[in-house]
């Protein structure tokens, strides 16, 4: 990702005023309300602007902005206050003269109030300017709560500001920084700022920034902040390749819609150096989805004889056709960028003139945004955040980590931490505790009643402190039906009959191993129930979670019983050293490899991948679990310290949609097609009614359906799959996951996930497979194909909805089965969908209708076929 100030160092928020080509007077007569609003405001409503390593209860009004800006001492309570050298001040704004640094722990985190469910732009910006003295920039990563946000990896001593678009669930967030070994994590301002609810929508994930660019700029100019844009977004310069001829107006551009795309920015665009010419935006992929923002307005009145008109193309697939910017008023198209499934190709979005246009396309502003999904849920509220990162989480204590679902502390030991005064009543809040260790301290007071009322604690240590008074009378019933081990010795105030035999061994005596580990203890933070003192060996030295279950189930568990073992230089000789890469993911990157005269594709985990760890192990899980022909099979594993891998078999066609897509060279004919979402079918059906317990894929893609040599399909990545709790269950209630445009809209609205589900995403697919679209498909009026297909199905004729590269080449019959099933699928409502095992015999019947046209016996085998497969559908 091109983070802002690494690739030039232009951006300078002590500088964002207008472009020294316009006269005071203009700026002064356009912005004049902007500018009134700067002076008279200085606070803004929903702004929190925090300087970090500022002096306590100090603040200031930030020049030229003129937003306050406090200190971080009421939000973090570890860290350092530093500055920069003297030679590095004011070179940025004021909030970059100091900074709070991390010396001590692994994972330091800043809370912040907020309000949820309120989508937010989420600001971090770093500046090293030498305080230290030790002239070495240091590498770390920013989390938002558990999550990975971004790694924070300078070029050059220039600040770096990342920006995320994020709605938060729970009134606060939570701000990390994690050293990864390369230096001490610090930061030097937090800025967070509200935005409206119309802009910026995802079906699910968060954004990412990857650029935002006033291209009406040029080169040396500095760009634009609060109080122009009333949301504070930075608008800036960009160097795309090639220059672009700039155009502007002196009025001023109406932008009060969704985006508010400030006046001062839209008042000038780019236009191609040559009428004929397309405007391009190329861009580096390193995820899946983008979402980009284009924002239009023509800035010069049009003679009679002049027209302006253009399509829009992100990759070659057309998103926006046929486009005539409003007269001084702002448009805002947006486009979907999505994998293009092959390494070292550029995105590409270009905005291309009509042909029955004499004027050549404009540009005034745009945004690039990566979609990034948050997985991993905070730890319950009431629990605090010690669990989350679960390759972070901290030494003393254990969390039970069940999918998405949020996890819980489920022991705590905080033995021999100079703990003093009275056992806080906050520990109540820990209602899934299993261990409780609160040995070797200097507590004092009463054993509290609410220890006896905690419905999971089964082990508790006491001794050695200075507790007094009696036991409370039902612990100690607890006790005697041996549904809780006691240990109270060494409490010489403590009434009553005190048993010290700790030899004596009772029925469900359930105690937890404590992971201890010797390290510095940084604080105690009993309000929030829970002990941190930090893990003082990173992931990067192989340490991937090593108190948790899904490690231990890696190394002893069936894993390693049923799997062929490579060690990782066998895996370094398969891949011919990771010589061809086949694709990335939040789990790390896929190489084709040769195991003999086999070949073979190599997942391998990046270190640095929270998601990825835990994707990682639901799949090795369910593939060790499950085997089926339309599923893709395991071939081995590498678990070598560090170098954690699996290997799959190779399908050489890659995936369904690079054939629907146009960008490989042959046509699927629609008996090809039918036979993949067959194949594709049966492998979810599998999942649904051939599993105990029923598991749930979650990202049934075009993507993830992968097509080997023979073109036989597989469903492929079970990273995000559930199970079903019991057979009967109707769903299960879990944090939305899965991909844009495939998402049950239920699901997404109620976090009920079901069954139905999956088969929400399977019609989509077979959207894809009748009509050939992307999933996203934007115009102003039907953004998704769900939409599109919906608003053709009405006008009823079918060669409308068929793909056109098939040339009419398919059963009219065959076609408008299809048409139904998939329509079917799609239902918004659940209850109305079919199920996986009707949706595979209903296709076999389209197949089969399709196959009668050039062979009618083959119409009969195949009826026979699905008649002894599902009798009740004779």
């Amino acid at each position: 990702m091109t983070k802002i100030h690494e690739t030039y160092p232009l951006i300078n928020p002590t500088k964002f005023r207008n472009s020294p080509q316009k006269s005071q007077k203009k700026v002064e007569k356009k912005h004049i309300n902007e500018l009134f609003s700067y002076i008279c405001n200085i606070s803004v409503p929903g702004f929190i602007s925090i300087d970090c390593g500022l002096g306590e209860d100090s603040r200031y009004n930030d020049n030229p902005s003129g937003i306050t800006y406090i200190s971080d001492e009421n939000f973090v309570a570890t860290g350092e206050r530093k500055l920069v050298l003297p030679e590095y001040r004011n070179k940025y704004s004021q909030a970059y003269n100091s900074l709070r640094s991390f010396p001590e722990g692994i994972r330091n985190c800043y809370k912040i109030n907020v309000t949820s469910k309120t989508k937010y732009l989420i600001r971090a910006g770093f500046f090293y300017g030498n305080y230290d003295e030790q002239n070495e920039i240091p590498e770390f990563e920013i989390h938002l709560g558990p999550n990975l946000w971004d790694t924070v990896k300078f070029e050059a001593d220039y600040n770096i500001e990342l920006e995320l678009i994020h709605v938060p669930l729970r009134n606060y967030v939570h701000v990390c920084l994690v050293k990864t070994g390369s230096g001490v994590p610090f930061i030097s301002v937090i800025d967070l700022r509200p935005l409206t609810d119309a802009s910026y929508k995802t079906e699910n994930g968060s954004l990412p920034l990857l650029r935002r660019c006033d291209t009406g700029l040029k080169s040396g100019q500095w760009g634009y902040r609060y109080p122009y844009d009333i949301h504070d977004r930075f608008w800036h310069y960009f160097d795309e390749p090639g220059s672009w001829k700039k155009l502007n107006t002196s009025s001023t551009i109406n932008s009060e819609f969704e985006y508010q795309p400030p006046s001062i920015v839209m008042d000038t665009a780019a236009t191609p150096n040559t009428s004929n010419e397309p405007l391009n935006i190329f861009w580096e992929p390193d995820t899946e989805v983008y979402h980009v923002y284009l924002h239009f307005a023509e800035v010069g009145k049009l003679q009679p004889n002049q027209s302006r008109q253009f399509n829009i193309t992100t990759n070659g697939e057309l998103c926006n056709g046929t486009l005539a910017p409003d007269y001084l008023s702002t448009t805002t198209i947006f486009c979907t960028a999505e994998s293009l499934g092959r390494s070292g190709v550029q995105h590409n979005l270009s905005i291309i003139k009509t042909g029955n246009s004499t004027l050549p396309p404009i540009l005034n502003a745009y945004e690039i945004y990566k979609v990034k999904e948050f997985l991993i849920s905070d730890t319950n509220q009431d629990d605090g955040d010690p669990c989350s990162p679960q390759v972070y989480s901290w030494d003393g204590l254990n969390c039970s980590y069940h999918g998405n679902d949020p996890p819980r502390i489920i022991s705590l030991n905080l033995s021999s931490n100079g703990l003093q005064g009275e056992i806080s009543p906050s520990l109540s809040n820990l209602t899934m505790i299993q261990t409780l260790d609160l040995s070797n301290n200097n507590l004092r007071g009463s054993i509290p009643e609410f220890l006896s009322q905690m419905p999971t604690l089964n082990v508790l240590n006491l001794e050695n402190n200075n507790l007094t008074g009696s036991i409370p009378a039902v612990l100690i019933d607890r006790w005697k039906d041996g549904f809780i081990s006691i240990s109270l010795c060494e409490n010489p105030n403590l009434s009553g009959n005190v048993s010290c035999d700790k030899k004596k061994k009772r029925k469900y005596n359930f105690f937890v191993p404590m992971m201890i580990v010797s390290v510095v203890a940084l604080s105690v933070l009993l309000l929030s129930a829970a002990a941190i003192w930090c893990r003082a060996a990173s992931i990067r030295k192989g340490q991937l979670g090593n108190s948790t279950d899904a490690n231990v189930a890696i190394q002893h568990g069936s894993f390693e019983r049923k799997g062929r073992q490579f060690t990782y230089s066998e895996i370094v000789q398969i891949t011919e050293e990771f010589k061809r890469v086949l694709g990335k993911g939040g789990f790390g990157t896929v190489y084709h490899g040769h195991i003999d005269d086999t070949q073979v594709a190599v997942k391998m985990l990046s270190p640095s991948s929270v998601q990825g760890f835990q994707q990682f192990l639901t799949e090795v899980d369910l593939l060790m679990r499950v085997h089926h022909r339309n599923l893709t099979s395991l071939v081995g594993y590498c678990n070598d310290e560090t170098n954690i891998g699996l290997i799959y078999e190779y399908m050489a066609n890659g995936n369904l949609r690079e054939h629907l897509s146009g960008s490989r060279s042959n046509i699927l004919s629609w008996g090809d097609r039918l036979q993949i979402a067959i194949e594709a079918a049966q492998g979810l059906e599998y999942l649904h009614y051939g599993c105990s317990p029923p598991i749930i894929h979650r990202d049934v893609k075009s993507t993830n359906i992968l097509l080997n040599e023979k073109f036989e399909a597989k469903l492929s990545d079970f990273g995000i799959s559930r199970s079903f709790p019991t057979e009967d269950g109707t769903h299960i209630t879990t944090t939305v996951a899965g991909t844009p445009g495939y998402l049950d809209p239920e699901y997404y609205a109620s976090n009920r996930l079901n069954k139905e589900s999956d088969v929400y995403s399977f019609g989509i697919v077979l959207l894809e497979i009748i009509t050939s679209r992307p999933v996203f498909s934007r115009t102003h009026e039907r953004s998704y194909i769900s939409e599109w297909f919906s608003f053709m199905l009405q006008k009823g004729d079918i060669h409308s909805l068929v793909d056109p590269s098939l040339e009419g080449k398919f059963n009219i019959n065959s076609v408008w089965k299809a048409v139904e099933i998939a329509n079917a699928c799609v239902s918004p409502t659940a209850i109305e969908r079919l199920s996986m095992s009707q949706v595979v015999a209903d296709l076999k019947e389209c197949l089969a209708t399709e196959l009668a046209q050039a062979n009618p016996r083959h119409e009969t085998e195949i009826k026979d076929s699905i008649a002894m497969l599902h009798p009740s559908l004779r």
